[in-house]
């Protein structure tokens, strides 16, 4: 497999703005706030086939150590349908055992089992759900994914109010 070093933003089509923001956070010099992005890798057009996609997409995959899924009712409905390609997303990141961190676009820092599809659920994986924010999502990046090869835990889980409080949010 290739060398992990990427992170993985994963979404329904209908939440691509909040994707967007993630990039200008990143952009954006009094934000501290940074990821290498897995979308860079394995470029698609919009003529691409099917396959075509989702071969590119299982190879950004393969590249990703981390990923980050915004939560929301249309990620919960898309990742599970065994169709769109966030639902391949889904099964691929299940069969490499990559972190997620699920970032609620609603802004509760708690699990919202409505915003995680239903194959994470089932499969009682290993999940950290945080709110929409630079802070806490940079936060889970820097230490939950080195945490999560440890396996500390199953299901989905989210951090307790200390942590939001030390990161000022």
């Amino acid at each position: 497999m290739s060398y992990r070093n990427k992170t993985y933003v994963t979404f329904a089509s209908e939440d691509i703005r909040y994707y967007r923001l993630m990039e200008a956070w990143r952009e954006n010099e009094h934000i501290d706030f940074n990821f290498y992005d897995a979308h860079d890798l394995y470029i698609s057009r919009d003529t691409s086939s099917r396959g075509t996609i989702k071969r590119n997409l299982r190879d950004r995959l393969k590249n990703a150590k981390q990923v980050v899924l915004l939560g929301s009712a249309h990620a919960k409905k898309k990742g599970g349908d065994n169709y769109s390609f966030l639902a391949h997303e889904v099964d691929v990141i299940l069969e490499f055992d990559v972190p997620v961190v699920v970032a609620n676009l609603d802004g509760d820092r708690n699990i919202d089992r409505a915003f995680i599809p239903e194959p994470f659920l089932e499969a009682s994986y290993y999940t950290l759900s945080v709110s929409f924010q630079p802070k806490i999502i940079q936060f889970a990046l820097d230490n939950y994914a080195p945490a999560y090869l440890e396996k500390k835990g199953k299901g989905p889980h989210y951090y307790e109010a200390t942590i939001y409080n030390k990161l000022v949010l």
